[in-house]
């Protein structure tokens, strides 16, 4: 059934982000300047969506998730419209406001991130499983920041894990995303979803937090070595064909047949960097397209972390979003040099 399948869809969360620019975080109770402000729109469904209609590729693109019956949730149905992205099955609530974040942006593109989870709060199982496209991969995410689908369930042990069965019953193919978080919740919600999940594509602090171990050395460094490792633990906790973990570093990619490689990223200097909100995003999904289209693992690697590299010059999630062909012929120039 999935060979006859094509395009992406993803859910999960829609948020209206208003970006902040400071010289530098407060201490509690202390002042501090905003020198700029910016406001665009964010969440994981959005900034994949968005990031992937800007490839320009043809790839069918398809939305799902809740969002409220207000301007901002207008905003997102628009940004839809906008770049081609079917919202068939964007749920709309009348009595919830669309999740909001701001986002405190430090020189240096150190974030912090105050977040109202609104309606995102209600995308439940049954909303996830009415969404019926023909779509090839089912992106869900980010888990930790779903109410719904984060509480627990006397079956699956996750509301999540009954979804991505349930989805990966419908034909589809599971890719999911987690948020970073401060907290000791990671185990007891994304453990329970790896065993219905085709491509988990996280960073190392999301890969640390569900393995409960530490990649980054006390000075701040971290062993390509150490993170195959933790992928390949990933797998052999539940993950079907392939674990994705990308750092600022760079990036690493294990497949189920014991395929694995590395690669460092193509991150531009730090004084070039303009704010790192929705890198990550950007990431994965460059990631999933890879994914899609078949690339052996060291070109997703790199396709990623050019989708990336993009990102890091704009202020919003998906402002610096690149052309596939953009993305191609930066490849190209630094394998040639």
């Amino acid at each position: 059934m999935n060979q006859q399948r094509k395009g992406i869809i993803s859910a999960g969360n829609w948020v209206a982000d208003t970006v902040k620019f400071i010289d530098v975080y407060p201490q509690k109770g202390n002042l501090t300047t905003i020198t700029s402000v910016d406001v665009g729109l964010g969440g994981l469904a959005h900034n994949v969506l968005v990031d992937l209609a800007s490839m320009k590729s043809g790839l069918p693109l398809y939305a799902g998730g809740c969002i409220g019956a207000d301007d901002n949730g207008r905003r997102c149905l628009e940004a839809c419209d906008r770049f081609g992205i079917d919202r068939t099955h964007v749920k709309i609530l009348k009595d919830e406001l669309t999740a909001y974040t701001d986002v405190m942006t430090e020189k240096g593109g150190a974030r912090t991130f105050f977040h109202y989870r609104g309606a995102n709060a209600h995308l439940d199982v049954d909303t996830v499983l009415s969404c019926q496209s023909p779509a090839k991969i089912f992106h869900l995410g980010y888990l930790l920041l779903l109410d719904s689908l984060d509480k627990e369930d006397p079956e699956y042990g996750i509301a999540a894990a009954r979804a991505l069965d349930g989805l990966q019953k419908m034909g589809y193919e599971t890719s999911v995303d987690v948020v970073s978080e401060e907290g000791d919740r990671y185990r007891h919600v994304v453990l329970p979803c790896l065993k219905y999940t085709d491509y988990l594509i996280i960073n190392e602090v999301e890969a640390e937090n569900s393995l409960d171990i530490r990649l980054r050395k006390a000075d701040g460094t971290i062993r390509f070595s150490d993170v195959e490792a933790a992928a390949r633990k990933l797998l052999d906790l539940g993950v079907r064909k392939l674990v994705v973990i990308h750092f600022p570093e760079g990036g690493v990619a294990a497949a189920k047949d014991g395929r694995c490689c590395s690669a460092p990223s193509f991150s531009p200097d730090k004084s070039e960097i303009v704010s790192t909100v929705g890198a990550g995003d950007a990431f994965c999904a460059g990631a999933l397209y890879a994914i899609h289209e078949g690339y052996s693992l060291e070109d997703l690697l790199d396709f990623a972390s050019a989708s990336a590299r993009f990102n890091l010059f704009s202020t919003t999630s998906t402002g610096g979003a690149p052309t596939l062909e953009t993305i191609q012929a930066y490849i190209q120039s630094r394998k040639n040099h």
